[in-house]
């Protein structure tokens, strides 16, 4: 494989940026985070590494995404170093819109032919304008995507306590938590329906709610009980036996957490603390808080909610 233009051919006497000889080269195909991370290990243990992607550029399907199981991490965050070392090591060829088209050799000593599809656009120059893209003239012009449209109409009154809460909120920066806390209020949940029309009236995609209200362990997507049951699971608690308080819960609701009984009556959750370690075990309901919650109390506990 021939270096590119920018790079000097491979020889004994160059030195890579972590300081050792390169001592041959190597192809790696497919430019995702597994592919950036090998090209990576492989130049800083001495060798001129060649990654091929066939996309026009590398980040995989992780670049694609906003967060990542199961820290919740942002992917970007995670991914952008990288990107920034692959490009910048000296031992590092990037080529990408590239198809390995044969491979011939043995384990250790193989040849490869790759064949670089052509941009069009001189990479080294590219800012990123997308002004080639309105001029070209071997492609129709992208057409706009179109603006976002409810399947269903909502309810008089749910358009009216909608409509009530966005002009309480219209223009304020940051108005898109607020509004979410109120509909949440409102309702006991997110109803589906209610943000998309949200996202129509505002302009936005229903994704950009979404990534805003599955961030918050507050906001739910299904219908709640008349009343929220919530048992400690922090360390306190866990120490004094809440696993057993929460599967006597279970047992006289006949329901698991994150469910809601038949009747309607009681949601069931657990939170990482409530802020009552001295009176662990504790529990909460509707903000309610009860502390060194005896087992036998239970039932008597939830008649008080009936």
């Amino acid at each position: 494989m021939t270096p590119p233009e920018n790079k000097p051919p491979l020889t004994p006497a160059s030195v890579n940026g972590n300081g050792g000889a390169p001592c041959g080269s190597v192809l790696v195909c497919g430019g995702g985070i597994a592919g950036i991370q090998a090209s990576l290990d492989l130049s800083a243990a001495g060798f001129r590494v060649f990654l091929a992607e066939e996309s026009p550029t590398i980040g995989g399907g992780m670049a694609r995404l906003d967060k990542t199981f199961p820290t919740g991490d942002c992917a970007t965050c995670i991914i952008s170093p990288k990107l920034v070392a692959c490009m910048r090591d000296y031992n590092i060829d990037v080529l990408t819109m590239a198809d390995v088209t044969s491979l011939d050799g043995e384990a250790g000593r193989f040849v490869a032919e790759v064949r670089t599809r052509p941009r069009g656009v001189i990479s080294s120059k590219c800012t990123g304008c997308g002004d080639c893209w309105t001029i070209c003239p071997v492609r129709n012009t992208a057409e706009p995507t179109p603006p976002f449209q409810p399947d269903k109409p909502l309810a008089e009154a749910d358009a009216a306590i909608l409509g009530g809460i966005l002009a309480r909120h219209e223009g304020h920066p940051g108005n898109i938590l607020p509004v979410l806390q109120e509909i949440n209020r409102s309702y006991g949940f997110l109803p589906r329906l209610l943000l998309e029309h949200m996202a129509c009236l505002w302009g936005l995609r229903p994704a950009e709610l979404l990534r805003v209200a599955s961030f918050y362990d507050r906001f739910r997507f299904e219908p709640a009980g008349r009343h929220l049951v919530e048992i400690c699971a922090g360390t306190a608690c866990h120490a004094r036996s809440s696993r057993t308080l929460q599967e006597k819960v279970e047992k006289e609701m006949g329901v698991g957490v994150g469910e809601t009984d038949k009747a309607g009556r009681f949601t069931l959750r657990t939170v990482r603390c409530l802020g009552l370690c001295a009176l662990s075990p504790a529990m909460k309901i509707d903000g309610r808080p009860f502390g060194k919650v005896d087992l036998d109390r239970i039932p008597e506990i939830l008649e008080q909610f009936a």
